[in-house]
This record gives structure tokens, sequence and C-alpha cells, in this order.
């Protein structure tokens, strides 16, 4: 089995989050990458550039590249010319997405069963439990940290008057900080910090005043007031959300030193520019230490964080670094515009991957199946479906009157209500449709080349939380005549809706009746019945369609209310409410169909 098989095979609710989780995770840790190739680039400029690179990479963990993408797509479906080269669009597709989704169609080829597909099966069930379970950890031991800090603030006192006071205000002004700065002092042996981002409370330990002198005590608080400035409170919090999430990468756990390395150069800068003695502020460095301890959270900032070292031989030396210089502006510009203009670039080379999908099936089948495609003039509209067996897709396909939302829907073994966008034609112009093939796993990628081919159709799927039912067996039991395995021919499994309202089924199992009801009640059907054999059966209810709907076999509120109440009655099963992930078909492009003369 296949890495990619294994990501996309265990669950329904793996195949979406794992293989875009797996394109983000290395897109991610590219541009972090990146940063760290500019950072070196600039390592003889200012420190709050370098953290500046540090932050970005950080956040791009929070922000997938995919919206970008899916833009892009858009916006080069309309401008693309239908028969323009491909292959430099699919070269680009599989380096922006090297985990591809596995098929999730009836047409998927079976997974042999054994103890090593079930366990793989299970595999990552268990590791989305230990990623919740991971970050939870990582924010309840955060939480603890925050808990020791704010209960030190609480019980600290309120400095209003006296000579720390007196400092803080002072440098307050000349800082151009409006509104009010708290200075609270508690006993707990805690370094000088400042905590809070909108309402700033500059914590220091009892009795700190009378091992500074003034100069030492002020270049601490210009340390602590360069932080609240510079809102290094709220990124460090930021960078904890995504280290919590993405706990299992060592990577952000990097970032996050190197966040604070940077954080702590770049206040000392501005300590140093704004007119410090660099002596007075080394030596109230090494006192905090000789005295208190380091704060326990990244986002209350302190004064001791980062390498001592080399902070105080840079304080010592007085080394200010240069400011971004032309060359520096523009490498920082284009970086940063083709970061966010590059993804968009490759949707636009990669407009039609569906159709590309399409077309690549279409010199598989195009010889075993006659697909053909005529504009209609029948006023309403029949589909008669053939299936080989009992649960395959279907082997012949005759439709009359039916709308291109409505033929999609058939192509790709959806319902009618899950396909949506296009342009406005689609919901008018009607077509008649024949398709004949050798055998049922040729039929629906017959009709997908054809209509990639035929209309240049490209799609996207989208997945939705929406309302469903569960089809279960109702309390009585179930109502339907079971057929012996004796009597079984798969050639004769059908089921038809004739007249409207009537549903007649022969040697059908429960997960085409699902479907058949979800056609009918206009949300996801669930088999839940744990019923598997097939069954002859029919089933009567009032039937009327929405006609403020521009969709073919919309059905209408009563419509509904009539057919959940007529299953219990009539076959002894039950539809109860429920929610479930309901894969969405998005048209993106369409060309009305060229008839030939």
């Amino acid at each position: 089995m296949s890495l990619v098989a294994i990501v996309a095979f265990p669950s329904p609710a793996w195949t979406p989050l794992g293989v875009p989780l797996a394109n983000h995770l290395w897109q991610s840790t590219l541009f972090a990458g990146i940063a760290g190739l500019l950072a070196l680039a600039l390592r003889k400029n200012r420190a709050h550039v370098r953290y500046g690179l540090w932050f970005a990479a950080s956040v791009k963990f929070l922000f997938p590249f995919s919206p970008l993408v899916a833009l892009g797509s858009r916006m080069g479906a309309l401008a693309r010319p239908a028969n323009s080269p491909r292959g430099l669009s699919l070269v680009v597709q599989q380096i922006g997405q090297p985990f591809a989704t596995a098929s999730r169609g009836p047409l998927a080829a079976p997974v042999a069963a054994g103890a090593f597909e079930s366990a793989v099966r299970i595999l990552p069930n268990l590791l989305l439990i230990v990623w919740c379970i991971g970050s939870a950890a990582v924010l309840f031991s955060w939480w603890r940290r925050w808990r020791r800090v704010s209960a030190a603030v609480r019980t600290g006192s309120h400095v209003t008057a006296g000579r720390e006071f007196e400092i803080l205000q002072d440098l307050r002004v000349r800082y151009g900080i409006a509104g009010r700065v708290e200075l609270v002092t508690c006993q707990s042996a805690v370094e000088p910090g400042i905590i809070g981002t909108l309402h700033p409370v500059v914590v220091l330990p009892a009795g700190i005043a009378g091992e500074l002198s003034d100069a030492q005590l002020a270049s601490i608080m210009t340390h602590e007031l360069c932080h609240f400035r510079r809102r290094d409170n709220l990124t460090a919090a930021i960078h904890m959300c995504v280290e919590a999430i993405f706990w299992f990468h060592p990577l952000l756990w990097w970032l996050g030193a190197r966040l604070i390395d940077e954080r702590e150069r770049a206040c000392d800068e501005d300590v140093l520019q704004r007119g410090s003695d660099p002596q007075s502020y080394a030596e109230g460095i090494l006192k905090v230490c000789e005295f208190y301890l380091v704060s326990p959270l990244f986002c209350a900032a302190g004064v001791t964080g980062s390498n001592l070292k080399k902070r105080l031989e840079a304080i010592m030396t007085h080394r200010i670094s240069s400011k971004l210089n032309l060359a520096g502006k523009l490498l920082l510009t284009t970086t940063a515009a083709a970061a966010l203009l590059g993804p968009v670039g490759m949707g636009l080379l990669n407009p039609l991957a569906s159709r590309a999908q399409s077309e690549s099936t279409s010199a598989v089948t195009s010889a075993a199946a006659t697909v053909e495609i005529k504009p209609s003039t029948a006023v309403g509209n029949t589909i008669d479906v053939r299936r080989l067996d009992h649960t395959a897709s279907p082997s012949e396909l005759t439709a009359i009157g039916i709308t291109l939302p409505l033929l999609v829907a058939l192509a790709y073994d959806v319902n009618n209500f899950q396909v949506s966008g296009g342009p406005q034609w689609v919901t008018s112009a009607k077509y008649d449709v024949e398709v004949r093939t050798a055998s049922d796993q040729q039929l629906l990628p017959a009709v997908q080349a054809a209509l990639a081919d035929q209309f240049k159709l490209a799609i996207h799927h989208e997945t939705k939380d929406r309302q469903a039912y569960e089809l279960v067996v109702g309390d009585g039991g179930p109502k339907l005549k079971e057929v012996p395995p004796s009597d079984r021919s798969p050639a004769q499994s059908r089921i038809w809706f004739v007249p409207l309202g009537h549903l007649e089924a022969k040697q059908v199992g429960m997960a085409i009746l699902a479907k058949a009801l979800s056609s009918q009640t206009g949300r996801p059907v669930v088999d839940k019945t744990g019923l598997s054999g097939v069954y002859d059966f029919t089933l009567d209810w009032n039937v009327s369609f929405d006609q403020t709907s521009k969709l073919d076999f919309v059905p209408s509120p009563a419509s509904i209310a009539s057919l959940v109440a007529a299953v219990p009655e009539q076959l002894g099963l039950q539809l109860n409410e429920t929610s479930a992930p309901l894969d969405t078909i998005v048209i993106d492009y369409a060309a009305p169909l060229a008839v030939n003369p």
C-alpha cells in the first residue's frame, strides 16, 4: 500500500483533512526555510527585521496556500483557451500538491482486506486523537503557567507613588504611550516583565529598587515599554497558538527560540538608541539575573531572555545594526510578492485540474464506450440507469431533457443538490444523453471525459457539514421482502421512480435505497440499518417540487414530509435527522455544447 493510499484510505472524515494537511505542512516548512535564508542574508541589519521574518514564518502555518491557488485556478479557467497546452500546468500541479487525494468515488479500486489494512484504517483516527491530546496538553501547560503569573500580579501591590512609579511615568511620556501603564510589585522571585497587550502591567519583584540605581532601573523599564510598543506579547501569544495546534512539528519550537532571541535583541537596540548608558543597562540585566528567575511564559516579555552572553557583548560594545538599505527593502518586497502571487500563478497555470483528470481518463475509456450528448427539446425529463450488480456503478445510461448540473451529478455519482456553480445557462439548457459501455466500471469515467471534451468542464470539490438523515430500522423491524440468495440475479437489480411519488425496487440493497431517498429529500442519507441483503419493495408518497428553484428535482417541504412519514409506515425503516459532511461539486467553467451541422 502506497503512502498516499495510507493517508487517504481510512475514513471519509480523514481523507479531506489528511491530504490538504500534508500539503500545507510541507509548504509552510518551505516558507520557513526561505524566511531563514532571508534572515541569514539580513543578519547585519536590525533585529526587528529578522523578528518579522520569523513571525511571518510562524503565522504562515495558520494560512494555507490553497485559497490563493483556487483563486488563480478560477481566474485561469476564464482566461485559458480550451486547446492550450497543459504540460507545464501538470508539472506545476505536481509541485504544488505532491500529496494527491485518492479516489473516493465508486470506481476506486478496492483495498485488499487483511490485518495490515485494518491497522491502517485505525491508524489515522488514532493519530487524530493523539494530535488533539497533544494540543490540549500544550494548552493546559501554558494555562498553568499563566495562572502562576496572574496570581502573582493579583496578590501584588499596585504602586501609585515613589521612585519606581515616577521613573515609569516619565518613560511612558517619552515613549508617547497614551493611557495609564500600571506598576505592580510582587513577592515572587520572577524577573521584571510586562503583562498584557491592551492594558499593560509592568511587574517588578519587591525590593528590586534597592538593588538597582536610577539609570539601571530606567533602562530595565525602557526595555519593558519597548516590548509593549512592539506588541511583543500579542505576537508571542499568536505563536503559542501555532505551537499548540502543530505541536508535533519541531520547526515551530525552533522558531519560538528564534523569536525570543530576536525580540530581545530588538529591544536592546531600541534601549541603546534612546540614549541609555550601555554599562548601566548591562549591569541592570546582570543584577536581575542574579536575584530573580526568568518568566515562565513566552507571552510575558521579560528582560533576561535569549542568549545573555551575546546580548551583553552587543550592549557593551554598543553595536546597533544598520537599517535596511534599498537592496534589502527590494529583497523583502520581492519575496513577499512572490509568496502571495506565487500560489495565484500556480493556479493560473493549472486552471482545470479536474479537466486534466477527465482527459487522462478519456484515453482509457473512449475505445470501450459510446457517449452521445445532444440538445433536447423535451418538456420533461427522464433518466434510466442500469446496473450490472446490486452496488456497482451503472453500465448504461439514457437521459432525456436533463440540464448540465444533473448530468454532472450522474457523472460523478452524487445527488443533484451536491452540484453548484457554473454560468447561468447551465440551469436552462437541456440535453439528451445516451451512454453505452462494455463494463460497469467504464461508464462514469466515460461520461466525465465527455463532459471535459464537449463542455470544457472544470470543477473542484468542497466539503461542508450540512443537515442529513440516518436510515435506521424502525421499532417494529423492517417490512421488506428479502430476495433469497438462490433467486438473486445482478442483471435484475433495478430501482425507478415511475410515476412520480412511486418508488419500485427489485433486488436492491440499502446503500442504493439510501441514495434514492437522498435524491428525493434533498439531503444526504446515510445507511445505518445494518441490513446486508437485497430486497424487493415499493414506496408511495405525495410528491411535489419546489418551483422557485432553478435546479431539476428539488423536492418541496411538503413532499419531503410525506416521504419521511411513508418510510416507517411502508418499509419499517426510519429517517432520523442528523448532520454529515457533504462533498459538493462546484462548476468553475463550462462552455455551451458545440452542435455539428
